[in-house]
């Protein structure tokens, strides 16, 4: 049987691990993989911010590194590269943001020369990608970013974001 202070030190451990949690939706927020009461003294030991049993998170690879918010950060994303369940494969792709408005999602135009045999001249073209952006990055339109490859997010989202390049100016411009 658990003693009635030992129970005590588990609410009020599962009451702080629910406090660093940002709870902005409808439904209860948590991490998969971090339990949010824990029964070994070990754990309550060692628990920091950010280390042991209080957050999750991971490196993607390919010599990206994670966040500093992914690590230390509140949020809970389970479509986040660093902290969710999504694995990043195939192609990394490099484009401007040109529309941030959606929640937790960008449109990424990526700007490219066609040739046109007949004339021996190229013209200029562009495709628009829809990618998930994680709450660990700030971006604004204009801004370069880096995108990975994932499995679908949604109807139209297949990449995520998992780097930030912010724009010099301000303004957009064709990079062409």
């Amino acid at each position: 049987w658990i003693s009635a202070r030992a129970l005590r030190e588990r609410a009020s451990l599962a009451r702080l691990s629910l406090a660093n949690m940002d709870q902005h939706e409808k439904a209860f927020q948590k991490q998969p993989k971090v339990a949010l009461i824990t029964t070994s003294k070990v754990n309550k030991n060692k628990a920091r911010p950010g280390k042991a049993a209080t957050r999750f998170h991971k490196s993607v690879g390919l010599g990206f590194k994670t966040p500093k918010e992914a690590i230390e950060g509140n949020y809970v994303d389970k479509k986040c590269p660093f902290t969710g369940d999504v694995s990043i494969r195939g192609r990394i792709l490099t484009g401007l943001v040109h529309k941030a408005k959606m929640n937790r999602t960008i449109i990424v135009r990526r700007n490219y020369l066609h040739f046109v045999r007949k004339y021996q001249r190229y013209e200029k073209r562009h495709k628009n990608v829809a990618a998930h952006l994680s709450p660990c990055f700030r971006v604004r339109e204009g801004d370069s970013v880096v995108i990975g490859q994932c499995r679908p997010l949604s109807k139209t989202v297949r990449f995520n974001v998992l780097k930030v390049i912010p724009a010099a100016g301000g303004k957009k411009a064709f990079a062409g």
